[in-house]
């Protein structure tokens, strides 16, 4: 029986950090599209290890424990053994399952895949007193910090990686120039990657890009698309590959 190839004739353009989107692109190429790997960023570990270790282990002893995504767990337990009296805190499904595989078994994850998400959950709602740990990199839009001071609760953060641009060159800008003709989706998860692919890109590049359909994974990210320059931009319900992917297989009809 033939396999049916709901994005054949399609490009997606994946936004996610250096290495991380192959198992998305190899995705895209079962259900018949031609995937682009425009990597957003680059993640590495923290310049001082003794620093990131220590403060992990803080963020660890506190009363609730916040990973900000599956490279939080990926370099957080380079450091240190993730297992913890604390409540453990995921904002989505792919960090849920990232720390259920280094043995944290009891993790809450909202349906809302994002900081909001999170901040709804019943655990967040009275920590006045409490000390709540992050474990993420620097940089981010600093809405946990805010709404956890608001609420009364310490936030403590663990900086285990970071975040850099990653380098674009010739080969990702004749990507976005080859066979025009065809749709592109943009899959886009986070603000800042979309801002340094669009830093990174010549203008012809980026005019083709922006040309495209840019696929958000929440309400902010749908705004700021539409701030960049995209002409049309569709909403996920998240930021997991099923998620953005069915959007695309949808609008494709």
């Amino acid at each position: 029986m033939t396999r049916p190839r709901p994005l054949a004739g399609t490009r997606i353009a994946i936004t996610r950090p250096a290495g991380t989107g192959r198992a998305l692109a190899r995705r895209v190429r079962a259900l018949g599209g031609t995937p682009l790997l425009l990597p957003g960023s680059s993640l590495c570990a923290s310049p001082d290890t003794k620093a990131a270790r220590a403060a992990l282990r803080i963020a660890l002893a506190c009363d609730v424990v916040i990973f900000t995504s599956p490279a939080a767990v990926r370099f957080a337990r380079r450091l240190a053994n993730l297992r913890c009296r604390a409540q453990v805190l995921a904002p989505g499904t792919g960090t849920q399952r990232a720390l259920q595989r280094v043995g944290c078994k009891k993790v809450t994850a909202p349906a809302r895949e994002d900081s909001e998400g999170i901040l709804a959950l019943p655990i967040l709602h009275e920590v006045r007193g409490k000390r709540v740990g992050i474990v993420g990199a620097t940089g981010g839009r600093g809405l946990l910090d805010a709404e956890l001071k608001a609420r009364g609760a310490h936030a403590v953060h663990a900086f285990v990686y970071r975040r850099l641009p990653a380098r674009l060159d010739r080969r990702h800008a004749d990507a976005l120039r080859h066979d025009m003709h065809e749709p592109l989706y943009v899959l886009l998860s986070s603000a800042e990657a979309l801002a340094n692919v669009l830093a990174a890109l010549p203008a012809d590049a980026r005019h083709a890009l922006l040309a495209g359909i840019a696929v958000a994974s929440s309400a902010r990210l749908a705004s700021v698309a539409h701030d960049a320059g995209f002409a049309r931009v569709l909403r996920a319900d998240s930021a997991h590959a099923n998620a953005m992917l069915a959007t695309v297989v949808a609008d494709r009809g």
